[in-house]
């Protein structure tokens, strides 16, 4: 086994110097016969190349890259799969995924390339608190505490996906290479633990060498990932009955009865971590939402801004405006594999600039001239290649793109909704309001008192709350924050049939949609895109200057524009097959129960894995 542990640190540092493709600083240590875990982590430079191979397992092929991040996190009230493609693809976002689906069961799918960079950083965390000095070498704890929080977004980013797994906290041995499944309550209280000894290890952004950038960990990530794990752990999500974990019990949407994981012990600490942060002041808002965007497509990592965290894909690797950007024929039409539920547009204050950036119904066509897309097949605005100045997107399957982890945006809304709750003690109503009014003064940019008035208006524990929950739907368009947010309110089931009832009486121009004639007429707005009319109140007749000046698409709203395949099945009917709070998680895929015969599945998904 100690060979093992060595062939497994030699990997590891050849792994993390491929990632980055810059060695230079380890080609100058000194060459050692062997490489055991004594040397690499009493040694800065290679213990530090062992957790940038922690990150290499992000951009595996069959992970984050090209199964996780294209497929977790739809369909919400606000983002859904908008393309054509049936099977296993559309099973994986209309909650109706089987353990064989095509796409994920596969013996390096996305669970087994997490679970390898977590037996990474089991790796590192053992050998650094062996060998590192950590008590003494700030330097070395900031390593500690770096692998400490990758953890923690690993694990995270598996709870989403399965609810209940095996819980591995130490590096495998020949005892523990087949485990069952473990209470979740197990894994989170061990991560909140990780992130509480981590956070006063790590730098502020833009404290040290390693904050400089947004693809390393800094304190400020760390403690909003800790308040986004104490909110997950203490809401709502679909659990087996007790003591009936991995016997394929279909389980009921709770909260969890483990003392140490109720709102009220965790959501003090969380407000106190995030107004650290805040008080901080070494993060902020963009003034402007659009320069946002444009500062993520154009891959600006540079730290002390609003992005905290990004998937530290290498520039050559990812596929995140491949999947999400404006569609763009002129690059093979990559890009709007999903989209914004097109009522969503619909849902925004006319004045909140947040809406045509994140909304758009337009596309690239041949020679990057816009026009119009269908009704349901609208975009991303947030992500664009023409936005990609400093490494144009050039073809292939990849664009280096980082898709954002978490922004200040969400370190405010966090708490902003843990001070408004009495769960936190001494409800600070003010100081909640005061977190949302930031995020929305910048949402409605040149009508600041418009955002003032409202927030002002607002009292009352439960009207904050609702309002937060809204915000965050306005605010997180495309970075599928919200199926979470929904599963931990206990709200993903009721919010997806509304959807759907929405969809369908704004297909029939219906309800709420009656002042819309369903016609739309749109000119030429060059590098911009298109200027549209015929979707805001009192233009239901045609605008003046039609004829010549505009393009009409009569009937652009009907239902037959939802066809979403050739069977005209419509588009809203496969927003959820199945109840979207029976299937809150994805089953554990055959591959995954073959190589493991102690995983058994739970939620009564059939299968390989199945009780009989």
């Amino acid at each position: 086994m100690k060979a093992m542990k060595k062939i497994a640190y030699i990997l590891m540092i050849a792994a993390s110097a491929s990632l980055l493709s810059c060695t230079g600083d380890f080609l100058d240590v000194e060459t050692k016969s062997e490489f055991d875990e004594s040397i690499v982590f009493s040694n800065y430079t290679l213990a530090e190349y062992n957790i940038f191979s922690i990150s290499a397992a992000f951009g595996e092929t069959n992970g984050h890259r090209g199964r996780y991040l294209p497929y977790y996190g739809f369909n919400t009230d606000i983002e859904w799969n908008n393309s054509t493609d049936a099977g296993d693809k559309l099973d994986l976002s209309a909650y109706n995924t089987k353990s064989g689906n095509g796409q994920m069961s596969n013996s390096n799918g996305p669970m087994e390339c997490l679970y390898k960079g977590i037996e990474r950083a089991n790796l590192c965390i053992k050998g650094l608190k062996t060998y590192g000095n950590i008590e003494n070498d700030k330097q070395m704890a900031y390593l500690y505490g770096e692998a400490l929080t990758l953890r923690a977004v690993l694990y995270h980013d598996l709870l989403k996906g399965w609810g209940d797994i095996p819980a591995r906290f130490e590096p495998i041995t020949s005892e523990t290479i087949y485990i069952p499944k473990s209470n979740r309550d197990v894994i989170y209280k061990q991560l909140l633990s990780d992130l509480e000894t981590a956070i006063p290890l790590l730098y502020w952004p833009g404290e040290s060498a390693q904050t400089m950038r947004t693809d390393r960990i800094s304190k400020s990530f760390a403690i909003g990932m800790y308040a986004r794990l104490a909110l997950a752990a203490s809401g709502y999500a679909l659990r087996p009955d007790e003591g009936m974990i991995g016997t394929n019990n279909p389980g009921s949407v709770r909260k969890t009865d483990d003392a140490e994981l109720q709102a009220s012990v965790l959501y003090p600490k969380a407000l106190n971590y995030l107004k650290q942060a805040i008080n901080q002041n070494c993060n902020s808002l963009y003034a402007n939402y659009i320069d946002l965007w444009k500062s993520v497509n154009d891959m600006d990592l540079s730290a002390g801004k609003e992005t905290l965290f990004v998937i530290p894909f290498s520039d050559g690797r990812g596929r995140w405006n491949f999947t999400f950007a404006i569609r763009d024929e002129d690059l093979s039409s990559r890009g709007g594999s999903a989209g914004p539920v097109p009522t969503l547009y619909f849902a925004y204050d006319t004045k909140d600039v947040r809406r045509d950036i994140s909304c758009v119904n337009f596309k690239w066509e041949k020679g990057h001239v816009a026009a119009p897309t269908s009704v349901n097949n609208w975009y991303f605005g947030k992500y664009r290649f023409e936005w990609q100045i400093k490494a144009p997107f050039g073809g292939g399957n990849d664009d280096g793109v980082k898709p954002v982890v978490m922004r200040y945006a969400d370190i405010l809304l966090m708490a902003a909704e843990i001070a408004n709750s009495k769960e936190c003690g001494a409800r600070d109503e003010a100081f909640a309001k005061d977190c949302l009014l930031a995020v929305r003064q910048r949402a409605f940019k040149g009508n600041e008192s418009t955002a003032q008035s409202y927030v002002n208006a607002l009292t009352g524990e439960k009207n904050i709350q609702a309002a937060i929950e809204e915000e965050r739907k306005f605010e997180f368009v495309g970075e599928f924050l919200r199926k979470g947010d929904l599963i931990r309110w206990g709200k993903l089931g009721s919010t997806l049939k509304a959807t759907k009832q929405d969809l369908i009486d704004f297909a029939n121009l219906e309800g709420k949609y009656t002042y819309l004639s369903g016609d739309l007429y749109w000119k030429d707005n060059g590098a911009e895109g298109i200027t549209i009319y015929g979707l805001e109140p009192n233009q239901k007749a045609a605008p003046a200057g039609a004829e010549g000046e505009w393009t009409h698409i009569k009937e652009y709203i009907k239902p037959e524009r939802f066809y979403s395949d050739k069977n005209k099945t419509y588009a809203y009917d496969v927003l959820y097959i199945n109840d979207p709070d029976t299937r809150q998680f994805w089953p554990l895929f055959d591959a995954t129960c073959v190589a493991n015969s102690e995983l058994k599945n739970d939620y009564g998904y059939a299968g390989a894995t199945a009780t009989e």
